[in-house]
């Protein structure tokens, strides 16, 4: 594994696990936040949309940040 030294800018987390596994995480992320929202109706519980939409809000916030030009 080549090890890519920190430039100026760039957050612990790219540097650290690359840029690759940092966005397939944030994907993780997305499509639990999106199975929340989407098995709400069917539980009939308003919770689930406020943890879907919660880890939306995180995944949107993480993404800038992951997919920034090292």
């Amino acid at each position: 594994v080549k090890e890519e030294k920190a430039k100026k800018g760039s957050y612990p987390c790219v540097v650290h696990s690359c840029r690759k596994k940092c966005l397939l995480l944030n994907d993780v992320v997305l499509i639990i936040a999106t199975l929340h929202t989407g098995f709400s109706r069917t539980a009939k519980a308003f919770e689930m949309i406020l943890v879907g939409r919660f880890l939306e809000g995180i995944a949107a916030g993480r993404t800038p940040h992951c997919s920034m030009v090292m």
